[in-house]
């Protein structure tokens, strides 16, 4: 592939895979959390925490963007602070990361929830009674009979990182080398005279990956639901 695609164009596909790969993976146990919450939980909120959670899907990406530059650019409450401690995101492939975990969020949270949602309340209450806590029956039961659903998501919530666009253009902008993810070099790319073919080479890209993480969520998904099974 490196043959095939020029510096800058690699640079854009391995940036892509490290903020897709970070953002989801530092997501994911709050993804966890978030849904065993809207699934198993009654609280006051309950509705507006769901609201919260599937907005990045309503608001367009743009308006997301802005409202995390509010919050995490320079002068931004929590980016201010994350700066004092040499951790600002804005500007920077961590703020990138950021934007593409928050767009991928409401997928990777719905696959997980879904997943909780099947899983049969007897288990967990047969647990109970035989004297295991609420931590013990999450671990030993929730968990593993969730897991195709948390493999579903992860693989879900990567494939959207990768493809994050705007958000990410609006809080970060579009630096070659250090925010220009591989949409956001699409868009350099068909900006400037004759740079159609590196786009395409780009696009490419970009639905391989996107077929490969759809099938690699199926395959995964249906093995460890056979293994689970199999216990």
């Amino acid at each position: 592939m490196t043959d095939w695609l020029g510096p800058q164009e690699w640079q854009a596909v391995a940036l892509s895979l490290k903020v897709a790969f970070w953002a989801t993976l530092v997501s994911l146990p709050l993804g966890v959390l978030v849904a065993y919450a809207l699934s198993r939980w009654t609280f006051w909120g309950k509705p507006l925490l769901n609201g919260l959670v599937h907005m990045p899907l309503i608001l367009p990406p743009v308006v997301t963007g802005y409202l995390l530059l509010l919050g995490f650019g320079p002068r931004g409450p929590f980016g201010s602070a994350l700066a004092e401690i040499g951790m600002g995101v804005a500007f920077r492939w961590s703020g990138a990361a950021l934007a593409a975990a928050v767009m991928a969020f409401p997928l990777m949270v719905r696959a997980i929830r879904l997943s909780m949602d099947a899983v049969d309340l007897k288990l967990e209450e047969a647990a109970s009674s035989l004297g295991a806590g609420p931590f013990r029956v999450f671990f030993t039961v929730t968990l593993p009979l969730s897991l195709p659903g948390i493999l579903v998501g992860g693989v879900l919530a990567f494939a959207k990182a990768m493809g994050e666009f705007g958000a990410t253009i609006t809080f970060v902008a579009n630096i070659p080398g250090q925010t220009q993810t591989l949409p956001s070099a699409i868009y350099a790319f068909l900006q400037v005279p004759g740079g159609e073919n590196a786009a395409a080479r780009l696009v490419v890209v970009s639905l391989v990956v996107a077929l490969g993480a759809l099938v690699a969520s199926e395959v995964l998904a249906k093995r460890v639901a056979a293994r689970v099974a199999g216990t």
